[in-house]
């Protein structure tokens, strides 16, 4: 299972987003062992997005995803896709 997470982030938050994230990664690599990858739209800077790759337990990832994301104060969209 990999989750893709997007949401916009506005340059007067931007470094704040990028420490809040930074955390998160490093908190969800501890408990999960999986790694997150940041990046932004080619074409739309403020659209930021989180890959999350080779996910085992999604239930639990899900959980912790969900309360630890919210707290970085963006509004975002989880998205949850299998190979074909």
């Amino acid at each position: 299972m990999n989750f893709y997470v997007y949401y916009k982030v506005d340059a007067a938050q931007l470094a704040e987003v990028r420490s809040k994230i930074a955390a998160l990664f490093d908190l969800i690599k501890k408990q999960t062992g999986v790694r997150g990858r940041w990046m932004h739209r080619r074409d739309d800077p403020s659209t930021y997005m989180e890959v999350y790759e080779g996910v085992k337990d999604e239930a639990a990832f899900e959980a912790l995803l969900e309360r630890e994301g919210g707290k970085l104060g963006v509004p975002r969209k989880i998205e949850r896709f299998v190979a074909a």
